[in-house]
């Protein structure tokens, strides 16, 4: 199946940080790009610069879900995040199911040898960036854009 052409935006919202990664303009990999944190004041506004710099067709932001699949506090914070940046961008802003991606981040970072205080700063973007890959290799299956664009939720 052939991929639409441009870059997206990869997003991992956690209460602390918020992981940022991007693909390549083909959307075949995923790579970090920095964790912002969820103090900083101008924190959706470099979110909105960062999809404007990259020239992003697409926005994931990862939906937390508890894994029954129920919505959780930490469901609606990540929606009210995404939000936010669907109506400061013309870029589609799309939920994808992320559950255990955060999980799945520390231990892929402890099987490198990294110590969970090593890990802190970079587990947000190794999130992000398994959010990505999930969305572009999913897309590259189906042929479809993976995941449900926020303003239906």
């Amino acid at each position: 199946m052939t991929l639409r052409h441009g870059r997206r935006l990869g997003v991992d919202v956690g209460r602390a940080r918020v992981g940022i990664a991007v693909s390549d303009p083909e959307g075949l990999l995923a790579t970090p790009v920095q964790t912002l944190q969820r103090t900083d004041e101008d924190l959706l506004e470099r979110m909105v610069a960062l999809a404007r710099e990259y020239e992003v067709i697409e926005v994931v932001v990862g939906l937390p879900l508890n894994l029954a699949g129920a919505h959780t506090a930490s469901t609606e914070d990540a929606l009210n995040l995404a939000r936010d940046l669907d109506s400061r961008l013309s870029s589609d802003v799309m939920m994808v199911d992320e559950r255990l991606t955060t999980v799945s981040a520390h231990q892929a970072l402890r099987a490198n040898g990294k110590s969970q205080r090593e890990t802190r700063s970079v587990v947000d973007q190794v999130a992000a960036v398994m959010v990505l890959q999930h969305a572009l290799d999913s897309e590259r299956i189906s042929g479809r854009p993976t995941g449900t664009p926020v303003a239906q939720l």
